[in-house]
This record gives structure tokens, sequence and C-alpha cells, in this order.
């Protein structure tokens, strides 16, 4: 690649290091995913930097930030959507408005693996290239932990829990109701508590592939749980563009309600992503995750990002009636239940986000789930002296 190739593929990719919840460095690594997925179109990267000042933008302001014709713009924003850089969509006044995505937490990652694949070499090799992206991320993480503590502690809850309500018998999971009344704020509006209120306040629901399982795939290591992967779920604006593009297929409430529950046979845990992580706003998606791939929870495990989810639901075990058989300590996803010297099935509530795949799997029905709004924090483990 020439010089001035090479130096607007650096300025692109730092456009895009700089969004979403997670920033990144312009590196090799950085470099060469933007480059894999874009290629050499010049063009495509003068309009990523052309969000350098501004990650949203309208028509007009991205005609004078760019310099292209407007129909150019949308030309070139177009192609780029398809490629999971850009969201294209109005908002809801109906105007027209660009976003530039993050590599990830929601962003080009998820939608190159979302859409079904095909286990092409240029894929692995993406794979790979996120693969080294996020232990690049990881031993930053480790060599400024401390430094890092602050800022993790500040984050704000990347997803929200919405709990399994049944159990694996199909009977309905207890629910022991709040006790006191919660110190919110007067305008926070408790988002719904169950995937099926959820699917019912959309029209536009698409579903597609779970991308931590498809790229764990991609890289050699399958799930190991073998859990389904066509239970990624879009709602709403997100629907409309992850079908626009080709990352989804669109279905119906009760095919989404018939995947829900295939999720939750395997065991799989729900949860919902809101824009901004305002749990105000509507759902945009819902993630139905393993314990095996799930991105979020292996980037904690391995030291890399802090787990930080909300959730209105604590498990509770029943002592009387545990026989410590140990089901919900080997489905818990987040380690949160161990066995003590009794026998008996203890909960780490500072673990804990209340997913409920405890209480299905539990053959004595002894685990219930306690009502009461919390966010979960766990830092991740600091693995260097």
């Amino acid at each position: 690649m020439d010089t001035g190739k090479n130096e607007k593929l650096k300025q692109a990719t730092a456009v895009v290091c700089r969004q979403g919840m997670i920033p990144f460095p312009v590196s090799d690594t950085a470099m060469a995913i933007i480059h894999s997925v874009v290629g050499d179109n010049e063009d495509e990267l003068d309009l990523i930097h052309a969000f350098r000042e501004k990650s949203s933008q309208t028509t007009e302001q991205l005609v004078a930030s760019s310099g292209f014709p407007e129909a150019k713009v949308h030309s070139l924003a177009l192609g780029l959507a398809k490629k999971g850089l850009i969201f294209n969509q109005a908002n809801s006044s109906g105007l027209m408005v660009f976003r530039i995505l993050p590599f990830m937490v929601v962003g080009l990652m998820e939608y190159m693996f979302m859409g079904e694949l095909k286990g092409t070499e240029k894929e692995k090799e993406l794979a790979r290239l996120f693969e080294k992206m996020t232990h690049d991320l990881r031993d930053q993480t480790q060599n400024h932990y401390d430094d890092l503590i602050p800022l993790f502690k500040a984050m704000p809850a990347i997803d929200r829990t919405v709990p399994t309500r049944k159990t694996a018998k199909g009977k309905s999971i207890r629910i022991i109701p709040v006790e006191k009344t919660m110190t919110v704020p007067e305008e926070f509006v408790l988002p719904s508590q169950s995937v099926e209120d959820i699917i019912q306040k959309f029209d536009d629901i698409a579903v597609g592939y779970c991308f931590c399982r498809q790229r764990r795939t991609l890289l050699g290591e399958p799930c190991k749980t073998e859990s389904p992967t066509l239970n990624c779920f879009t709602f709403g604006k997100s629907a409309r563009f992850t079908v626009a593009q080709g990352f989804a297929k669109p279905v119906t409430r009760d095919q989404a309600l018939a995947i829900m529950k295939e999720a939750e046979d395997a065991g799989l845990v729900h949860k919902a992503f809101h824009p901004g992580s305002r749990e105000n706003n509507p759902e945009t998606s819902i993630c139905n995750c393993c314990k095996d791939c799930c991105d979020t929870m292996n980037l904690w495990r391995n030291g890399t990002t802090p787990l930080v989810n909300s959730t209105y639901h604590l498990s509770v075990i029943d002592e009387d009636a545990c026989t410590g058989c140990g089901a919900c300590m080997e489905r818990c996803p987040t380690d949160a239940i161990a066995i003590n010297d009794q026998g008996i099935a203890r909960v780490d509530e500072s673990s804990c986000f209340g997913c409920g795949v405890c209480s299905r799997f539990c053959p004595e029905d002894a685990i219930s789930l306690k009502e009461g709004l919390r966010k979960v924090f766990i830092l991740p483990p600091k693995l260097r002296p």
C-alpha cells in the first residue's frame, strides 16, 4: 500500500478506534481489520474520516464534513453500512442520521459475524484479527490495572439481564417481591422483565446468528454446550437496519417466541441492550448467551474488562430443599454459586445477575428469584503482580 493510502487507512482507523464504550489504540491489528473490511476503497476511508469531529451526522452535515456530493454520500454510506461500519437509519422524526460504529459493543465485530457465514479464509482471518485485538486489550488492562479501576467503576451497565420465567418442567419460577421501596429517580420506568413482554412491544423483529459462537467456531473452538446459534435478536430501528444490510432476517412475534423458548431450553441467558445503556429507552436487541462463548463474559474472565450488568433479580436458594446436586453451580454463567461444606448451594450476591438459569434447571425447585434493581459490577481478575 502506498504512503497516501496508508495514511488514509490510519486516519479512518483512528476514527473507529475512538467510538463506543471500549476505546482501542490505533494499532497494526486495528488497521488490518479496517483494511480487511474496506479494502483499498479510498472514498470509503475518506467518508469514515469525515466522522472525526462528530460521530452522528445528518446528510447535510456529512456532505459538508466529507466534501462529497449528497448522492455519493448516500452511496458510500450504504456500502459501509453493509460492512457494519455505519448505522444508516432515520431518527424518530424521520430525519436520516448516519452514525459511525465502533469496533465492538455494538459495531463492526458483531455485525460481521452475525450473518450466515461460509467459513472462508477471509472470515477466519478477520476472526483471528479480532481475537488478537482483544488479547492486546487484555495486555493493556493488565499493564495498567490499578490505574484503570476508577474508569471501570464509572462504566454504565453494558447490558441488562432478562430472566427466564419457567423451569425446564414448565412450572413458573417463584418470584419473591421486593420487600421495600427502591430508591430510584422519579422519571425511571422499570423496563420489561420478560422476553415475552419485550417481543410484544415491537412490530419489527429480526434474528441473526450468534456472533460470539460463530466467531469462536471460525477460530476452531466450537461451542462446548452445542447451543443453537440462530437467536441473536434486533428490534425496531435496529431490526430494520440488520435486515436491510443482510445481517439478519425478519421474523414474526410467534417465531421469535419459539426461538426464545429454544434458547431457554439450551440454558442460554437473555441479555438485553438499550441505546446508550439508557434503560428508559426501548430495547434495541437481545443476545442469548452461553457461558462458553459469550464475549462479554470471556473478556471479564480472561482479565480484559469488568462485567457490568443491570438486573432486577437475585437467585435465592431454599436450603431445606437443596440437595447439593451441583446443577446450579454447573450452569451459572458467572460462577456465582458454590456448594458449601454442608453440601448446600450458596449464592454470591455480588456476582449473581439474576438470569434464572439456575432456577430453570434445579431438579428440586429449590431456587427462587428475588426482585430488586441492582447493578452487578465485577472487576476482571488481576493476572500480574
